[in-house]
């Protein structure tokens, strides 16, 4: 599938600047449970994205997706770039293997949600990033077609967002303050909730 350049590059756009504009907020979430380097991590990863912008929006989605996730790979740090690299990358061969969009959206987004558990070894409930992504998928595949969907997966990820404050930590860094990482909101929850975001606000202005 392709999307036309001007559309591709501004949810490019909006995704890496919405986590830029939020890498201090990142950082806060991380400094509580973790190493302290999300948001500077993920800062650096989308500013390489934001830096390779004319050339993704030149490529079909799944090129785009595969570059942007080698990008983040390549440039962003701790866990966070090699689990983010792996859901963009596994989405662009999932679109690249005759998959079209919106069609196979809940199964492209699942690939890359599958890719995100296997390379973390974990599962929902340990709070990390698939806290958000797994009831997103669940919002797509349970409510595909609706013409309220955009909503539904923008309010599926900030209730999800808000679901790993009383969990405590099993994987990650967090994992490793036990019951004392109850009480805090996931890093990659939040980053993901922000890119989700960032996509969702972009195609319902678009609309």
């Amino acid at each position: 599938m392709s999307l036309q350049p001007d559309t591709l590059k501004s949810l490019v756009r909006a995704a890496a600047e919405q986590v830029i504009a939020n890498a201090a907020e990142l950082t806060a979430l991380d400094q509580a449970i973790g190493d302290g380097d999300h948001g500077a991590n993920m800062k650096r990863g989308f500013e390489a994205v934001l830096g390779k912008l004319d050339a993704i929006g030149a490529q079909s989605l799944d090129e785009a997706l595969k570059t942007i996730g080698k990008t983040l790979v390549m440039t962003v740090g701790g866990a966070s770039g090699p689990l983010y690299g792996s859901f963009f990358m596994a989405a662009g061969d999932a679109l690249g293997r005759s998959k079209k969009l919106p069609d196979d959206l809940a199964e492209v987004f699942g690939s890359g949600v599958g890719a995100v558990s296997a390379r973390g070894r974990s599962q929902p409930g340990e709070k990390t990033m698939l806290d958000v992504l797994v009831p997103v998928l669940e919002t797509l595949k349970a409510e595909a077609g609706r013409p309220d969907l955009i909503e539904r997966v923008r309010s599926t990820a900030s209730e999800a967002v808000a679901r790993t404050v009383p969990m405590q930590a099993t994987k990650g860094r967090a994992s490793y303050l036990g019951a004392r990482s109850i009480g805090h909101v996931d890093p990659g929850a939040r980053s993901s909730c922000v890119l989700l975001h960032a996509v969702c606000n972009t195609l319902e202005a678009r609309q």
